[in-house]
């Protein structure tokens, strides 16, 4: 079995796509299309020099879904390889929602264009924080962040990488704290707001009432959503799981290894980057990680 799995924010870069969209300029279309959809002139983003522009999380966000949703189409179309379990990294979900069908590609530019305006105006600058933990276990660091009212996990990239989320301040001392408890590194993430935290609850809200009337479809391919780490098929509660994503934990490693225990064999990243390969690699190895560029 194959398994896709899409990258989510920070695996974003200027000129990202650009080998095949040289190769294949029929793919533009998935640039014009997104960018007529949201008015914003994604390509001139993407492919300009100003990487501010793009790291912004509105920006960002469609910017990475359409590449991404590029670089599915040519796996499918220009290599035959077809996935039959998708799963995407926090804003990659909404790419593996994409390509199994379960949303149109226009609603999906749409509403992860308003997902990144509402993570962004959902914390005020400066209130929020992000730190990776390097080295201990989570059980370890929940144990630590219950002394902590407003930090939490956000992520669980791999069992050496947890990322934690919440209120600044808190966020420094828990690091403080995990370090002297045997991290063997703790860093504070240069980020944008305190995402996967309660702090951008406004923003789960917001999302909510915008989905409200979009149909979800059966996914096309099986899918593994973050919120649960696990395979979901109703398409009411596919919905759910993507709302609660905001807010709740990246079940990365969950979902991996869900993965294998299904049967998948051979995992592509399909996206700009390798942080995925990298983290599947150090879940678990015999799943053979690759970009589907280096195919």
């Amino acid at each position: 079995m194959i398994a896709f799995v899409f990258p989510g924010q920070g695996s974003q870069s200027l000129g990202m796509g650009k080998e095949i969209l040289e190769k294949y300029p029929e793919y533009k279309k998935y640039l014009d299309k997104a960018s007529e959809t949201i008015s914003v002139n994604l390509e001139s983003i993407i492919f300009g020099d100003d990487e501010k522009t793009l790291t912004l999380t509105e920006n960002a966000q469609p910017a990475l879904l359409t590449i991404s949703y590029i670089m599915y189409m040519y796996a499918v179309e220009k290599l035959n390889i077809i996935p039959d379990v998708v799963a995407g990294h926090s804003l990659g979900e909404w790419t593996a929602l994409t390509t199994a069908e379960v949303i149109s590609f226009e609603d999906a530019v749409k509403l992860v264009r308003l997902r990144g305006k509402y993570m962004s105006e959902a914390c005020p600058p400066g209130i929020g924080g992000m730190g990776a933990v390097i080295g201990l276990n989570i059980e370890n660091i929940q144990e630590v962040l219950s002394q902590f009212n407003n930090v939490n996990i956000a992520n669980h990239n791999s069992p050496e990488q947890i990322v934690i989320s919440g209120e600044k301040q808190e966020v420094l001392k828990a690091l403080e704290v995990l370090k002297e408890k045997g991290a063997k590194k703790v860093v504070e993430l240069n980020v944008s707001g305190p995402f996967h935290s309660k702090l951008v609850e406004p923003a789960q809200e917001k999302m909510k009432h915008e989905l409200e009337n979009i149909k979800f479809n059966n996914p096309k391919y099986k899918i593994i959503q973050n919120y649960i780490g696990d395979l979901e098929y109703d398409p009411e509660k596919i919905k759910e799981n993507i709302i609660k994503q905001i807010t709740g934990t990246v079940k990365w490693v969950d979902s991996i290894r869900k993965m294998k225990k299904i049967g998948v064999t051979q995992v592509y990243e399909v996206g700009p980057g390798k942080v995925l390969t990298g983290l599947v690699k150090r879940i678990d190895k015999s799943l053979n990680p690759k970009n589907i560029l280096k195919v």
